[in-house]
């Protein structure tokens, strides 16, 4: 659900957090900025440089437990029922 009003600091950053994999346009949006990508851009920059986290791109949030998750991750299991 998009935000009524655009998101500023650490609200911001959860809501982009959320919605990095889906994407710059749909991230935008749902944190409030419509269409402005490039203020969506300096404010989530602006807000994790307040926290003390740089960071290039959306892309740069989405952390390696989500992309396990998208892509399947692995199984972890004994090699037969018997040997653990």
């Amino acid at each position: 659900m998009a935000s009524q009003s655009k998101l500023h600091g650490i609200e911001l950053i959860d809501c982009a957090k959320a919605n990095a994999k889906e994407g710059i346009e749909t991230a935008t949006k749902l944190c409030g900025y419509g269409q402005d990508i490039n203020t969506f851009q300096e404010e989530l920059k602006q807000a994790c440089h307040d926290i003390g986290v740089e960071i290039n791109e959306l892309s740069d949030l989405i952390t390696t437990q989500q992309t396990m998750r998208r892509e399947g991750g692995f199984d972890i299991a004994p090699e037969s029922p018997t040997e653990l």
